[in-house]
């Protein structure tokens, strides 16, 4: 029979290998995309299509009423704007809106019923944290097979990252909201090695001026408070 060629490329650390067959002078080609090895709770389609959105949000989008604003990301990271339901089925009033839930994390569906618990669970975050129901509600279909939450961030400091995404669902951030020092009047949306996807100044009622400084404080120090601390000094 004939041979099977692969062809391999690394995107985002998900091996995407393009397996093609000769037939005559033409080939039939396909795609497979395999687990993120490091990180096998990774929806890693979702997670690249949650990128390309962020990066097509203009200025203006990500700079008007905060309200606005978060609907935006909101769908970048692949979520409904959901504030008439109890927490933990579907309500999403707080992604994005404080300083914790700022992880856009695109999780496979079979692991987002994962809970927080055992030795490895993560630190300051409730034992069990049940997530699996509201994930199902909230994520939008379009973006991609598996599930979007806006995560807990705080761990995201170590390295490795002991956060939600990383520890519970072993997965890699879509990306992260991160408010920018020392005014904390814009944010950056960095991706999961911290590099700059887009940039906003809302205005309006956004997060309280404590709210926005302990998320920075959250991610200081590490590879997310790049970009923040640059766009920060710029201003």
């Amino acid at each position: 029979c004939s041979k099977i060629f692969p062809w391999m490329r690394l995107i985002d650390a998900a091996l995407r290998i393009t397996y093609c067959l000769p037939i005559g002078r033409t080939a039939f080609c396909t795609m497979i995309t395999a687990v993120d090895k490091q990180y096998p709770g990774t929806a890693v389609d979702r997670m690249i299509a949650s990128r390309e959105r962020v990066k097509s949000l203009t200025m203006s989008e990500l700079s008007g009423d905060w309200d606005e604003v978060r609907r935006r990301v909101l769908w970048a990271a692949g979520l409904r704007d959901i504030t008439n339901a109890p927490p933990g089925m579907g309500y999403t009033g707080h992604a994005f809106n404080d300083d914790n839930h700022c992880d856009a994390t695109c999780m496979l569906g079979e692991v987002s019923h994962n809970l927080n618990q055992g030795v490895e669970r993560v630190s300051g975050i409730a034992i069990g944290n049940q997530l699996g129901p509201g994930i199902q509600i909230a994520s939008l279909p379009e973006l991609g097979p598996g599930g979007s939450w806006s995560t807990c961030t705080n761990g995201c400091h170590l390295d490795p990252p002991r956060d939600v995404a990383h520890v519970q669902f072993r997965s890699r951030i879509a990306f992260k909201l991160v408010w920018c020092p020392p005014t904390f009047s814009s944010f950056v949306l960095v991706d999961d090695d911290g590099l700059l996807l887009n940039s906003g100044s809302p205005k309006g009622r956004v997060p309280s001026l404590g709210s926005r400084q302990s998320n920075f404080n959250l991610v200081k120090g590490s590879k997310y408070a790049v970009q923040a601390e640059k766009l920060g000094l710029s201003e």
